[in-house]
């Protein structure tokens, strides 16, 4: 293997054009393919990245021998099927979150890599950010005691809906939870290192039948909670608190952040900011770059047994609020 990972991304939409843009910034990667079911998607996108090999079928560039690692950045309900067609050609996997619509999706996705001893990743970018590294770090020394309650939100306006489109169209498993409620479930997930014992959750089902707004909370123990916020149909303030038994972690922009304000009890408020490189995306990047190299199967920072908790905690979700997607009739 060579010291520059070679790439590919099957699925060239918008967040593959934000992942392409952070491969610039990683000095051993090159996008070398990517793959559309248009051909005139796949030019417009190599044009744009400077992608040499641009392919109209997904089964050839997985098929592609100088391809190592493939990105999947198609919409959910394909993510199960890209991840296994790419697997079984010997490709490692970065798949763009949610990794799948539900746990026994997941669980097929895992078994799979681990049987081919290929490296596979829910692509949770916001894990690999400086702050994020320095608050595990923060919360490892205790430096606000015993967390007691984790806050987390995201929340956009879509300001009409449109039912063909992904975020509300249940075909395509579309709704708040999967597409940004990952964040706050995987958040609070990294911050207790375990999934809740008990959920209590509220939704709001839109026209189409998808989840516009829901309002959850975990309880992990007695003194362990989170209150959980996820929305496309109303802007919510993106910020994150982590209160502990002596002090209190904010972090605005949480999902993608630049600074944390640690306040400890008796102490003056600090403010840390930890500028980021690229466009962030390029961290993730990086460390599946690091685990191919080392021979590595799976990231210990974004592991596949928490990706599959995470996901069981997701299912419980949609359980409580009785919404199934088509794809799992």
């Amino acid at each position: 293997m060579t010291d520059t990972i070679k790439w590919g991304i099957i699925g060239p939409g918008s967040i593959a054009r934000k992942f392409a843009t952070g491969l610039q910034a990683v000095e051993d990667a090159e996008l070398l393919a990517v793959a559309s079911r248009s051909q005139e998607r796949a030019d417009q996108f190599g044009d744009e990245f400077d992608v040499a090999r641009r392919y109209t079928s997904y089964e050839d560039l997985a098929q592609d021998a100088d391809v190592q690692a493939v990105y999947v950045a198609t919409p959910h309900t394909y993510h199960k099927a890209n991840t296994l067609l790419c697997l079984n050609n010997g490709k490692h996997v970065l798949c763009e979150k949610p990794f799948a619509v539900n746990t026994a999706e997941a669980q097929e996705m895992v078994d799979f890599a681990r049987e081919k001893n290929l490296f596979l990743m829910d692509a949770v970018w916001t894990r690999f950010f400086p702050v994020m590294v320095k608050l595990r770090e923060m919360l490892a020394e205790g430096v606000i005691g015993d967390v007691m309650l984790v806050q987390a939100d995201f929340g956009f306006r879509m300001s009409q809906v449109m039912p063909e489109h992904r975020l509300f169209n249940p075909d395509l498993a579309g709704g708040a939870l999967l597409d940004v409620g990952i964040y706050p479930v995987q958040f609070a997930s990294m911050v207790y290192g375990k999934q809740p014992t008990n959920i209590t959750s509220q939704v709001t089902l839109g026209e189409t039948g998808v989840d516009e707004l829901s309002v959850s909370v975990f309880k992990y123990s007695d003194y362990e909670m989170a209150t959980i916020t996820t929305a496309i149909r109303l802007n919510t303030p993106h910020e994150a608190r982590i209160l502990g038994s002596n002090g209190m972690i904010s972090i605005p922009d949480w999902w993608h952040p630049t600074e944390m304000t640690v306040n400890v009890a008796g102490q003056d408020a600090e403010t840390h900011v930890l500028d980021i490189d690229g466009n962030g995306y390029n961290y993730e990047a990086i460390e599946v770059g690091r685990c191919i190299r080392e021979g590595l199967t799976e990231s210990d920072v974004m592991p596949l047994d928490e990706t599959l908790a995470i996901m069981g905690t997701m299912d419980m979700m949609r359980q409580q609020w009785g919404l199934t997607y088509p794809v799992e009739a």
